[in-house]
């Protein structure tokens, strides 16, 4: 991730400082190898994917969202299926072997995702019975799932969060800095 041109001449920059996000994309370009880049992307997918799909179907259950369950001949489709057909298709592109595929950030967050649409209805898989609602346990399985999610982020990267906090720091220190001399 270069930099433009335009930015470079100073287009992107507030006050002639560098944007925030560029600043934080420098780092990650820096501070990650591609290997770590793609367990962040992962790790990060996964952690979205399972909280938004934790809304969604808390959102189809409560009545408060358009849509309902996805039906195919009225047989009801499970998210889990979709997290199986995706990690399918990726396991494809792993047994292709294709390095640039590999590697990518896409099938990376790809990945994330399918685990998490799985991992989500795991005791249905288990048990085989659709237990997604039931009370016992369902509590701590979304716990361990969204602190197992951030952790995996941070301990991925933790040189880069620390970078990423050092830069954040940095950055609002002197736009309140900046702030207070242009106000006295």
């Amino acid at each position: 991730m270069r930099l433009t041109a335009a930015r470079r001449r100073g287009r992107g920059r507030h006050r002639g400082r560098p944007l925030l996000t560029d600043r934080w994309r420098e780092a990650a370009r820096t501070r990650l190898t591609p290997v770590q880049r793609s367990l962040l992307i992962t790790w990060a997918s996964f952690g979205v994917t399972f909280g938004t799909v934790r809304i969604i179907t808390h959102g189809i259950r409560g009545g408060w969202l358009p849509w309902g369950n996805v039906s195919v001949g009225g047989e009801h489709l499970h998210h889990y299926d979709f997290g199986i057909a995706l990690l399918a298709c990726l396991g494809l592109v792993a047994v292709r072997g294709d390095e640039q595929a590999v590697g990518h950030p896409a099938v990376a967050a790809a990945y994330g995702c399918g685990t998490a649409l799985i991992c989500d209805e795991f005791a249905l898989l288990l048990d085989l019975q659709d237990v997604y609602w039931a009370e016992e346990g369902r509590l701590s399985v979304d716990v361990s799932l969204g602190v197992l999610s951030a952790l995996g982020v941070y301990l991925t990267a933790k040189p880069f969060w620390h970078e990423i906090g050092r830069i954040t720091r940095h950055h609002v220190l002197a736009t309140a800095g900046h702030r207070a001399c242009t106000a006295a």
